[in-house]
């Protein structure tokens, strides 16, 4: 490393020169070229957008857009695009939904939509100087910001409120003025950022005017941004049946035995944080997949539904489950910021076809759907776990994947397929076996 030099300029290069670049790092600098550019999109113009989406792209990642048909929701029928690489997840959520289909399918509820953002600021005068005008100061970054919330007003949304707290014991001298935010369509992070930025250079001008800031040094802002932990901004979505529905799902269960052990294995979820993490894991298969076809931002809604299964100290299931009077109640609660207008929802060519799908749903409406990708998957899930296994299905799914890595050719693969259709699948196995017919022909 000794005598070399930062690359300068990288992102005011060309597509072709970025790429050339980057080739010189490769074992075959032309074979990699090469590969990139067959991942371009045929259409140049669409190429030009998926481009802009971010900084010093030299071609498209694609992953594949599967439907998962049969899903009903609040009495309506969906077919929900998921976009996603792991084998068995799309099987998993039309599996689920099938099943929960002819049982009321899945009811679904909104029960809050606020977003909040915090201003992080020093403080070094008297602190009840500070807490003394907390009412105030509401109404007075409310009304001054009023430029930037006039449009979002009249979508019904804006600041809810604001207040300030104190970060002692842990951080003493340090304060979050924290708001509030309902930004109705849409996810709102720039919306959100933009006023909290705004209530930052704000924040000293009031208490200027006020006298209580004498010195420059008496306030100090130190960051204003938006929080993904979002838990006032929350989904449910439940299923329920009576036990004998659940006649026939496998291992020779009866109705009532597959009930316990279900009951069992999310109550290992709940009490167990080893197992909590994979099981709300299952949850994001489906949740992520829709929200990643929508265009939406998937990490941040996994962020807050994996801080929210920790809010009381200790990672939990996101799941709880209920069985009362002969009848299995399935709930799944967890925070869930996503939007249907603005960020790529609108602006990439197979978000929007998903939003058609799906007929264009609002905010609200978007929650419940993704709500409802979740907790089928996970129902598929817990319910392979407790008959035949997660592996059966799962590697019988990725069987094309390790056929595709091994190179397998055409008739090879029709070969493999057949041979393994009842037995099970391996990465060693399914090699093993290859070697063993390539050998034969």
């Amino acid at each position: 490393m000794d005598g070399q030099e930062p690359i300068s300029g990288f992102s005011r290069l060309s597509r072709e020169e970025r790429i050339e670049m980057a080739s010189k790092l490769s074992a075959n600098p032309e074979a990699f070229a090469r590969e990139l550019a067959c991942f371009w999109h045929k259409d140049p113009e669409v190429q030009r957008i998926l481009e802009e989406f971010s900084e010093n792209t030299v071609s498209n990642y694609f992953l594949p857009f599967g439907l998962a048909p049969n899903f009903l929701i609040n009495g309506r029928i969906y077919i929900l695009p998921m976009v996603i690489e792991e084998s068995s997840v799309v099987a998993a959520a039309s599996k689920s939904a099938k099943f929960w289909f002819t049982r009321g399918g899945f009811q679904t509820e909104v029960i809050s939509t606020i977003k909040p953002g915090h201003v992080y600021f020093k403080w070094k005068v008297n602190q009840d100087l500070l807490m003394d005008h907390e009412l105030e100061l509401e109404s007075y970054l409310i009304e001054h910001t009023s430029h930037l919330t006039e449009n979002m007003r009249k979508r019904g949304g804006g600041i809810r409120s604001v207040s300030i707290h104190a970060m002692a014991p842990e951080m003493p001298g340090h304060f979050k003025l924290e708001a509030s935010f309902e930004t109705a369509d849409s996810m709102g992070a720039n919306f959100i950022n933009t006023c909290l930025e705004a209530m930052a250079g704000l924040l000293p001008e009031f208490f200027r005017d006020k006298g209580i800031l004498i010195d420059e040094y008496d306030l100090e802002i130190i960051m204003a941004i938006l929080s993904n932990y979002t838990p006032d901004c929350m989904v449910s979505c439940m299923v329920q049946c009576p036990e004998e529905d659940f006649a026939g799902m496998g291992a020779g269960l009866s109705s009532l035995e597959f009930v316990g052990k279900f009951k069992e294995a999310v109550a290992i979820a709940t009490h167990d944080p080893a197992r909590a993490v994979t099981h709300n894991k299952g949850i994001f298969n489906g949740v992520d997949a829709l929200v990643l076809a929508t265009g939406n931002d998937y990490r941040a809604v996994e962020a807050a539904g994996h801080a929210f299964a920790a809010a009381n100290g200790k990672y939990d299931s996101l799941t709880g489950i209920e069985f009362s009077g002969g009848n299995l109640s399935y709930e799944l609660r967890m925070p869930m910021a996503i939007g249907t207008v603005g960020g790529l929802t609108g602006a990439h060519p197979l978000a929007r076809l998903s939003m058609d799908l799906l007929g264009f749903p609002d905010a609200r409406e978007l929650m419940q759907i993704a709500a409802a990708a979740g907790l089928a998957n996970n129902f598929a899930a817990v319910w392979s776990l407790i008959t035949s296994g997660i592996q059966k299905g799962h590697m019988q799914m990725h069987l094309s994947n390790i056929v595709n890595t091994l190179r397998a050719t055409a008739q090879e693969k029709e070969a493999i397929i057949r041979y393994f259709q009842d037995k099970q699948v391996s990465y060693r196995g399914v090699e093993d076996y290859l070697i063993q017919l390539r050998r034969s022909l």
